[in-house]
Order: structure tokens, then sequence, then C-alpha cells
């Protein structure tokens, strides 16, 4: 073999390695939007009979590919964005492996809307990370919310996985899934002007372009692999995090609206000294999407609360409040939540609520 040939190879073989090993950039998932879809022969009606029929994804279990206006029995099945989207049905699932970075943070966003099971929700998974998500609260008038999920890869290669784990009569009883996406979260950390960790939300998940609704993030125990990084959702319904391309914010390009009162709230635990005097300040505001009321954000530090009263037109504007407390534990808990419910005024079916923003924890000069 001649030297020319040797170096050819080698060139080859360094191209073919470096074009295996580019990570996932930020946006949609390859085919994400399900609009190509397989072909006539591996379809039966709507039932995708092939698991790799679907370019990009594999399919288990009674998967339908449904098309924008399909139609079962009386109830109109609507696709959020393009004209195609799947449905998962009893112990269906869909995967996708992609090439990461190991050991980055990730965050998936999707659209997702129940049909016509009773209890729906999707369990998202990529190995060794799981969760489940429930979709059975509708927070927005057309009935497809995005949500989002978010995790570490443990290796160069995440197989990203959304299963329906229900068990109906009617095998084709599932939620509907559409607008995949993914983006690589960068969590801060704390600073001298701070303490707490993005408290300001700008770092968050992928909000999907042209999309209007926010995206939820749904209840959590642990922070660790928070779509919100350094915060935890304590409740037993979403929050909803928005952009300022189709909201009203009172700082920066993100913030978090509470969207179903008592059952919406999130949380941040900080370091503190004890005896130490802090002030925790943020801004209380609408979105600016027709959410009027009297409302009232509750903000606690460790054992002290404080009610932020709020007259919302629905038209965008925040105050600004604060509590001064002293620190009786190393670990203090910040958490915020609505006192009320809310729905917007011009659909009367979409949840809202106030926004907080600008949340900042620091110490108090005596």
């Amino acid at each position: 073999m001649g030297d020319v040939t040797v170096v050819s190879l080698f060139l080859l073989l360094i191209t073919t390695a470096n074009s295996a090993s580019v990570s996932f950039r930020d946006g949609m998932l390859p085919n994400g939007d399900f609009e190509l879809g397989p072909k006539p022969s591996d379809m039966k009606g709507t039932e995708v009979l092939n698991k790799m029929a679907i370019p990009n994804w594999e399919v288990t279990g009674f998967v339908e590919y449904i098309s924008s206006g399909h139609t079962q029995g009386d109830m109109l099945l609507v696709v959020p964005a393009g004209k195609f989207a799947v449905r998962l049905g009893n112990e269906a699932s869909i995967k996708q492996r992609l090439n990461v970075v190991k050991g980055m943070y990730y965050s998936l966003t999707f659209s997702a809307a129940r049909t016509c099971a009773q209890d729906e929700k999707l369990n998202i998974s990529v190995a060794p990370d799981s969760g489940v998500i429930p979709v059975q609260t509708v927070y927005s008038s057309s009935g497809w919310d995005l949500y989002s999920w978010a995790f570490q890869a443990e290796s160069e290669i995440a197989e990203i996985v959304i299963h329906n784990p229900g068990q109906e009569e009617d095998p084709a009883c599932g939620p509907l899934i559409d607008g995949i996406a993914m983006k690589a979260l960068y969590p801060p950390r704390p600073t001298n002007k701070n303490i707490l960790k993005n408290g300001g939300f700008e770092e968050g998940p992928l909000v999907l372009p042209g999309s209007t609704t926010g995206v939820l993030i749904p209840p959590f125990i642990e922070d660790d692999h928070s779509p919100l990084p350094g915060w935890m959702v304590e409740s037993l319904k979403a929050v909803k995090y928005v952009d300022t391309e189709h909201f009203s914010i009172p700082q920066g390009r993100r913030a978090i609206e509470l969207v179903a009162g008592k059952e919406s709230a999130i949380a941040q635990v900080a370091r503190t000294i004890v005896g130490k005097t802090y002030v925790l300040s943020f801004a209380v505001g609408d979105a600016n999407n027709a959410c009027k009321g009297s409302m009232v954000v509750e903000a606690f530090a460790g054992r002290d609360t404080l009610k932020v009263p709020y007259e919302s037109r629905g038209t965008g504007g925040f105050k600004r409040a604060s509590i001064r407390f002293v620190a009786i534990s190393t670990r203090t808990r910040v958490m915020f939540y609505s006192t009320f419910y809310a729905m917007r005024s011009d659909d009367f079916s979409s949840l809202c609520g106030p926004v907080i923003d600008d949340v900042k924890l620091i110490s108090a000069r005596k």
C-alpha cells in the first residue's frame, strides 16, 4: 500500500470518527415533528406496523401515525404544529438514539395531548434516569400542552424513550405526541449578588419557536435533573416557563407563571448562616395573557412568610416585594405559590396565574 493511500485512509477514518461523534445541538430532534412518515405499505389504517417505519424513530407496541383533522368517533384530533403526530396506545413507546456529551445536563421539550383515557401519563426515560409525567390536567384551551423533562447523560449515547404505561380497554386511547426538542442545560451557581441559583429563571427548557403557550415544568421531588436548574416543583401540578417573545416578563427573558393556585409551587434550598439576617426580594406580575383579577403570591423563607397582593389587568406589569428574616438553620427553604386559581378571560378554559421573576436572596447588613 502506497504512502498516498495510507494517508487517504487515515484521513477517511478521522473524518468518519468525527462525524459519528458530533453531539446533538439545541433544537428539534431529527424528525421530532414527525412530518416524515411511514410508507403506506408499513401502515394499516393509522397503525404503524413496522417498528422502523417512522424515519429516525423506533416504535414498539400499538403506535398510530395521526394526521391533523383525523376523527375518532365524535372527537376531532388536532395537531399543534405541522400536519402529523403520533399516538401511543397501551404499553406503546417511541425511541431515538442521539450523540450527546457525557456528563452534560439536557432538557427535553415536547407537545402532548390527552385523548380518551381516564388517567393518561407518560414515562420518559434516558437510562438510568426516568420520570412519569401526568398529562391528565389540560392547562390550555387547545388541548395541547408543552412539557419538559431533564436528564444527565451517563454516556456519549442517549436513548430517549417516551412510553405510555396505560392499560385502557381501547388500545387507541392514549396520548398524542409531537414536536420533540432538546437543549443542553448549564446549571448556574450562587454568586456574591445572589445566594439563590438561577433566580432570574434564565436557564431552563427549550421554548419551541412559534409556541405561544409556554412550557410546563411538571412536579419533581429532587432538583438534581430539574428542567429549571436550581429549582424544585414541590406541588401536585406543574408551573409554566414563559418567555419574553410571547409574554410580559418583569426582568430578563424568562420567568415562571404559577398556573394552579396552591397546587403549583416552586422551591429552592439555600445555604444560610444561623442568626444572620437575610433579604428575599422578587417581582410579581402578570404575563400579558388576559389573566385578570386579584392575585396573591405567598412567599416563604424558612418560617417567615409574606403575602403579596397583585391586581392584574391581564395586560402586563409587575411590582416588587421583599421579606427580611433571620436564618434559624444552615439551610433555608425558599418557596412560592399562588393563593388562588385563575382562568384566562379570553377563553375561560386555560389555567393561568401570577408571574414571579428576579428572585434574589442576599445577606443584609445590620
